[in-house]
C-alpha cells in the first residue's frame, strides 16, 4: 500500500488537488474492488480546520501535519495560497520533512513554487503555470521547462496549470502500480479531453 498526503492550505487552487485527488481515489478504489490493497489519499494540513480554498471550496483536512502517517507520495498543489504559503516557515519546514522522506515528490501549477522554497525543487527541472514561469526562474537554482504538462527529475514530478495535475497524477499511478491500471483508472473516469473551443496560439 502506497500513501499518499495532499498538501492544503488556504487559497489553494481547487482543480490542483482535486484532479489528482479523483485520478488517486478512483486507481485505489479499482484495486479495492480486485480484491488487492488499496493505496491511502489522504489531505493533510497545519491545522485541523477546514481550508478555504482559491474559489472558495471549504475542505475538512483528513490529518494535520502533527498526525499523519508515513508519507510515501507528497502532491503539493498551487493557488493564490501559494503567494503567502512560501513565507510560512511551519509548512515550508513541514514539507522540507515529509519530502526527505518520499518516494516521490509531486507538485501542480505554482505549487512547484514552495517545493523551490522548501529544498525539493532546487537543482531540478520543473514545471508551473505558464504565467509563473518567469517568477520560478527568478527565484534561482532551478531550470523551468516550459513546453511540457508534467516534467520528471529523479523523483521530483512536477506540473503545469490546473488540469496539468490530471495527466501527472495518471501517469504516476502507472509509476507506483502499471501502465495498463493507469490506463483503466484513466477509462473509468473518462478521462479524454475534448475541449470545445480550441486556442491555437
Amino acid at each position: 500500500m502506497t500513501t499518499i498526503g495532499i498538501y492544503l492550505f488556504d487559497r489553494a487552487e481547487e482543480l490542483d488537488f482535486v484532479g489528482p485527488w479523483e485520478i488517486l481515489t478512483a486507481s485505489a478504489m479499482l484495486h479495492e474492488q480486485a480484491g488487492e490493497t488499496p493505496d491511502r489519499v489522504l489531505t493533510i494540513a497545519q491545522s485541523s480546520d477546514p481550508v478555504r480554498c482559491n474559489k472558495g471550496m471549504r475542505v475538512l483536512p483528513d490529518a494535520t501535519f502533527d498526525d499523519h502517517p508515513p508519507l510515501d507520495v507528497v502532491l503539493v498543489p498551487g493557488g493564490n495560497g501559494v503567494r503567502t504559503e512560501v513565507d510560512n516557515a511551519v509548512g515550508i519546514a513541514w514539507l522540507r520533512s515529509v519530502c526527505a522522506t518520499a518516494s516521490w515528490v509531486t507538485s501542480v501549477c505554482t505549487g512547484a513554487l514552495l517545493l523551490h522554497e522548501a529544498g525539493p525543487g532546487r537543482g531540478r527541472r520543473l514545471a508551473t503555470h505558464w504565467g509563473f514561469e518567469d517568477t520560478l526562474e527568478a527565484r534561482g537554482e532551478v531550470t523551468v521547462v516550459r513546453d511540457e504538462r508534467w516534467v520528471v527529475d529523479g523523483n521530483v514530478v512536477s506540473s503545469q496549470g490546473v488540469s496539468a495535475g490530471i495527466d501527472m497524477a495518471l501517469w504516476l499511478v502507472g509509476q507506483l502500480h502499471t501502465p495498463a491500471h493507469a490506463l483503466a483508472t484513466q477509462r473509468y473516469v473518462q478521462y479524454d479531453p475534448a475541449p470545445p473551443y480550441q486556442d491555437h496560439r
